[in-house]
């Protein structure tokens, strides 16, 4: 065996685990959902009755497939107005970070370096605390005659007392508060690496400094710009806790509606084939953005 063979299996090896890891813990649930999709209800334990048993009757199944649970979803408005509404809500809210982290992370990346790791650490301090808590939080700050109007009676601001909670807007409040740090961290890391002499050139060359950053900082941050927007908009599509506890009957996302199917109407192919749509509804933008990457670096 040649000396090189033994680096060559380890090389290979630490490439495999990390395709091992997607097998077990993303395609091999993936493949358990997307056969109940393909499922009918049953009033039993699983609660679905599966189309074929094993790779015998693969082919069977094949020939004669179901889309029954996939059709309900564009028949029923219930379901696509619910697809709709999780993606506006959640670019809503990929915005409403991204204007507020956006300058949060600038302003961190230009601090001195000795207080860089403090503002960093105050970014990322929420996560110590339970995710379930901080919304519950967020229930007595905007309810009526709570924390709000207290605060805005001692501003001197007395008035009908705002009727935030079990809207659309406490759920915007709320995911944007909840996935706020996923934007600034990934913004700061691209910011931060920024080589300042660019900016000094800019300025040498007469650029103002809106110009210099819209010419220099914002195309160079723009890496960070659209890890922290998929960070956000990702998780904030199938957003459950959230709107459950801050939204109102009106607040009807697909992650509300997907728990419904499972828990509530115990319907487990429906609510498989909810989630693989919206599976390929987030997957296919992100592997289109990377392909769209990568073909613009290689022309670079």
């Amino acid at each position: 065996m040649s000396a090189g063979g033994s680096p060559r299996r380890l090389g290979r090896l630490v490439v495999a685990v990390p395709y091992l890891w997607l097998a077990l813990f993303f395609l091999a649930p993936f493949a358990i959902v997307l056969r109940m999709a393909f499922s009918q209800a049953a009033t039993a334990l699983p609660p679905y009755t599966p189309h074929w048993e094993g790779f015998a009757q693969l082919g069977d199944f094949l020939s004669q497939l179901d889309l029954s649970n996939f059709s309900l979803l564009g028949d029923d408005p219930l379901y696509w107005q619910s697809y709709l509404y999780s993606l506006r809500l959640a670019a809503m809210t990929t915005l409403v970070a991204l204007a507020i982290g956006y300058p949060l992370a600038y302003a961190m990346a230009s601090a001195p370096a000795r207080w860089r790791g403090v503002l960093l650490v105050l970014v990322i301090l929420p996560f110590w605390t339970s995710f379930l808590i901080r919304v519950y939080a967020w229930i007595g700050i905007l309810r009526p005659e709570g924390l709000l109007d207290a605060a805005l009676g001692l501003l001197g601001l007395e008035g009908e007392p705002l009727r935030l909670l079990n809207t659309e807007t406490a759920v915007l409040i709320g995911m944007v508060y909840s996935y706020l740090p996923f934007m600034v961290l990934p913004l700061f890391a691209t910011l931060e690496k920024l080589d300042r002499g660019l900016l000094e050139a800019a300025a040498d060359l007469g650029a103002t400094p809106l110009t210099a950053f819209f010419t220099v900082t914002l195309p160079l941050s723009l890496p960070g710009i659209l890890a922290g927007s998929a960070l956000v908009f990702v998780p904030a599509v199938g957003e459950f806790v959230i709107p459950d506890l801050l939204g109102g009957p009106d607040t009807v996302m697909i992650g509300k509606v997907l728990w419904s199917e499972f828990f509530s109407n115990r319907d487990w192919p429906l609510a498989s084939a909810v989630a693989v749509v919206l599976l390929v509804v987030l997957v296919l933008p992100l592997v289109l953005l990377q392909r769209a990457r990568l073909k613009r670096e290689l022309a670079a």
